[in-house]
């Protein structure tokens, strides 16, 4: 089994920096972003790594945080 940390932190440490800058985003902007993030971790986690895996992710978890504070 491989080990695969390393692109979960990096993955992780993208997504902190990326959002870092995010003080002038709306709270929608902000949803969008971190379920990005967040889906791409758990798409890279489900997929052993895999690139689709981690693309899917982010475009499933970006759609549903951008969803969240949908009024």
């Amino acid at each position: 089994m491989k080990n695969h940390k390393p692109l979960i932190w990096s993955i992780l440490l993208v997504t902190l920096l990326s959002t870092s800058g995010c003080g002038s985003m709306s709270s929608r902007g902000k949803s969008t972003a971190l379920g990005a993030g967040i889906g791409a971790v758990g798409g890279a986690i489900l997929t052993g790594g895999s690139a689709v895996g981690t693309v899917g992710g982010a475009a499933v978890g970006g759609v549903v945080g951008n969803q969240i504070n949908k009024k």
